[in-house]
């Protein structure tokens, strides 16, 4: 019986041998595959370059022609639209290819290319980096209201050091879904460095009487944050889905901080929450500024700590008052165009559109 069990093994065994020898030519293949996909990367990239070259060589040329008869005005003009559509599939095509890392990626990661060439894969990414901003904001809050309940340095701590691990991190997701295709770009890209920056000035704060009679404000700030983010994300997520689903907006755009011109139609709610919490950083800044000017105050990091509250109440409040105030005006423009029923002027509406 025994032997009848160990031929049946040999015979699994002799099966699975055989797969592994398909498996081992499967695998050179690929390999074989992936040199060749490198050598085509490097060709397509080689080949892009001598096109730009080549029409910035036309383009100086046609600049160098000083004197152009009326026959030869329609051939000037033939050119230029040439030139321009040439630029435009140029630009089409390195969208397809893998895109040179930001320095800050450098720095971070070296030669490593952070590139998704697969849509599914980008799509893939730019979903876990909404779930970790819901999962760790959810973190953060729970041991905020913890430190606030039970005041413990060691709350305080862990509370600290998972705010400087947070906004570390996401400014390297975020790099990552730049180089993928994600537009996230002036003020709010900016703020989450300065956030960053701020978390790792708090966190080197000392015990004292200036940490203390900040403390519980603090806190309080980092509760309201946490749930102004809660609103923001479900907010912001259900806008962009609607206008996904219409074409509207490009697939790898993803919720970010503040208010955007995306998201006009949810104004009355979301708008009164973020200037509370605009509120807040200022009256942060304030009391900080306050602290500093105490006479038994000689950390650094009061006064440091009021300049950031203050730059980000600044970045925070006119940016978004500016998408409020350029989405009434293409309100008004398209209540003016409805009114006299005229065409909108497309290159008024494309710059009130850009975010």
């Amino acid at each position: 019986m025994d032997s009848d069990n160990l031929k049946v093994l040999i015979g699994e065994l002799d099966g699975l041998e055989s797969e592994l020898t398909s498996l081992e030519q499967t695998v050179k293949d690929y390999h074989h595959a992936y040199s060749e996909c490198r050598k085509i990367e490097a060709r397509c990239f080689k080949e892009l370059h001598h096109q730009e070259y080549r029409t910035s060589q036309i383009e100086q040329s046609l600049k160098g022609i000083k004197r152009i008869t009326e026959e030869d005005s329609n051939l000037t003009t033939e050119i230029k639209e040439r030139v321009k559509t040439n630029r435009q599939r140029i630009s089409e095509a390195k969208e397809l290819l893998p895109t040179n890392n930001s320095l800050y990626l450098k720095v971070i990661l070296g030669g490593i290319n952070a590139t998704l060439v697969d849509k599914e894969e980008k799509f893939q990414y730019k979903e876990q980096y909404e779930k970790f901003k819901l999962v760790v904001n959810a973190l953060i809050l729970v041991v905020a209201l913890l430190d606030v309940l039970f005041s413990y340095r060691v709350i305080d701590a862990c509370l600290h050091f998972l705010l400087v691990w947070y906004h570390c991190t996401l400014t390297i997701r975020e790099s990552i879904l730049i180089v993928n295709g994600s537009r996230i770009k002036g003020w709010w890209r900016a703020l989450q460095f300065i956030t960053g920056i701020k978390a790792g000035i708090i966190i080197v704060w000392p015990d004292g009487l200036m940490y203390d009679l900040f403390r519980k404000q603090f806190l309080y700030y980092i509760v309201y944050t946490s749930f102004l983010q809660f609103l923001q994300f479900y907010y912001q997520h259900n806008c962009l889905y609607r206008l996904r689903a219409l074409g509207e907006r490009y697939e790898m755009d993803i919720t970010i901080q503040g208010f955007h011109s995306w998201m006009w139609r949810g104004l009355g709610f979301l708008i009164p929450f973020l200037y509370l919490g605009y509120a807040f950083q200022f009256y942060n800044a304030y009391t900080l500024y306050n602290l500093s000017k105490h006479q038994l105050c000689t950390e650094w990091q009061v006064a440091v700590s009021c300049f950031i509250f203050s730059v980000i109440f600044l970045g925070n409040i006119i940016t978004t008052s500016l998408v409020v105030q350029q989405k009434f005006k293409e309100k008004m423009i398209d209540r003016i165009h409805q009114t006299l029923n005229i065409p909108k002027c497309p290159s008024v509406s494309n710059l009130l559109k850009k975010d």
